[in-house]
């Protein structure tokens, strides 16, 4: 006697099986009736909570063909206990490329105005940054940018990115940034008086950065208000450590600090 399939199901109306993709922490996905997009920050059993770049948390089932990676249907499934997971992402979100080796510097550079600015930037895009072959140095001040500029000659192959603090209409700072500006010469800029300030308040479990009055050191006022020491080499280190990715920075440098990259490595 034949033997007979029992699944009678026509073959065009059977779904085409699709990757089981483990739900370890920091894979970002995108659940396909609802269309969140967000981060794994906890998988449990039967579900998955996803944290978006605003902070809002959402918890899906583990359902079959629930989720979208990169543009393509998988099943998310409870991560193994076996051992840690390898990261997935970067600090900036990116996709990470374990064992990836760093490429060899580019002619290119990226300027940063303040030595706590390119501390952040190294914190949260260094991994980037290696694999792109993009340098980055501190401006010690915005003063002497065209010097720099003069003596960096950019070029096609060789441009120049400067991130500068309180970049805003009218400012010294906009003047000088307009003066030096062309086409391989990109100078973007943030709106807080301090880097600091991009750092989201929530990351270091204060309401929010207190104002400080006109005529006093900004930093010193902070450690005042906060009642933090007064060392602000001190009060920087413990800020820094209270950033872990991207989703500890505000837009407004995110934005800014891609926007960068992006000039710098462009072909």
């Amino acid at each position: 006697m034949r033997s007979y399939n029992p699944d009678l199901t026509p073959p065009w109306k059977k779904s085409a099986p699709v990757p089981e993709v483990p739900a370890d922490r920091d894979l970002v996905v995108e659940e396909v009736t609802t269309g969140f997009c967000g981060a794994v920050i906890r998988c449990e059993a039967g579900t998955v909570t996803l944290e978006d770049r605003f902070g809002k948390h959402r918890v899906f089932p583990l359902e079959p063909r629930g989720f979208l990676l990169e543009g393509r249907v998988v099943t998310l499934v409870r991560p193994s206990s076996g051992g840690p997971a390898r990261p997935t992402r970067t600090a900036s979100g990116s996709i990470a490329v374990p064992g990836a080796r760093a490429r060899v510097a580019r002619a290119g550079r990226i300027y940063v105005e303040g030595r706590h600015d390119a501390e952040l930037v190294e914190r949260v895009w260094g991994d980037d940054l290696r694999i792109e072959g993009v340098v980055v140095e501190y401006l010690e001040g915005v003063d002497d940018l065209p010097a720099i500029v003069a003596d960096f000659a950019p070029a096609p192959d060789a441009r120049l990115g400067v991130l500068v603090d309180h970049l805003v209409e009218g400012s010294k700072e906009s003047r000088i940034a307009a003066r030096v500006s062309s086409p391989d010469v990109l100078v973007v800029g943030h709106p807080y008086i301090d880097v600091w300030q991009a750092v989201k308040p929530a990351a270091l479990g204060i309401p929010a950065w207190p104002t400080v009055p006109r005529g006093q050191d900004w930093k010193t006022g902070v450690c005042r208000a906060l009642g933090w020491p007064e060392n602000t080499g001190a009060a920087w280190q413990h800020i820094l450590s209270r950033v872990r990715s991207y989703k500890d920075l505000e837009p407004e440098l995110l934005g800014r600090v891609e926007e960068l990259i992006d000039f710098v490595t462009a072909p």
